[in-house]
């Protein structure tokens, strides 16, 4: 079993920062690209940003700029990193990860997502 566990979600003032982080636990082999999401009411889950175990990084052009994505491969977690919040960056935001668990399957996991919510 393998689960991600987010933190970091809360209220916000425009022009404000968070700082999400994500935890991978479990039965893990290795962990391949990993990644945030978000999804806003009425809207479709799309990718914010991602990073893979080598550092490449990709990112939302929406927030080129103002976040920024790290992971630490040895303690298995990724963080976001989000400044100069706009309200259109109101979402749950979720972390995603593609991990090789000990029987050698490859497997995509979700966690359980956390509310960001950034006043005008």
């Amino acid at each position: 079993q393998v689960q991600l566990v987010e933190s970091g979600g809360g209220l916000v003032q425009a022009g404000g920062s968070l700082r999400l982080s994500c935890a991978a636990s479990g039965s893990i082999f290795s962990i391949n690209a990993m990644g945030w999401y978000r999804q806003a009411p009425g809207k479709q889950r799309e990718l914010v940003a991602a990073i893979t175990s080598g550092g490449s990084t990709n990112y939302a052009d929406s927030v080129k700029g103002r976040f920024t994505i790290s992971r630490d491969n040895a303690k298995n977690t990724v963080c976001l990193q989000m400044n100069s919040l706009k309200p259109e960056d109101t979402a749950v935001y979720y972390c995603n990860a593609d991990i090789i668990s000990y029987d050698y399957i490859r497997r995509n996991y979700w966690g359980q997502g956390t509310q960001v919510t950034v006043s005008s």
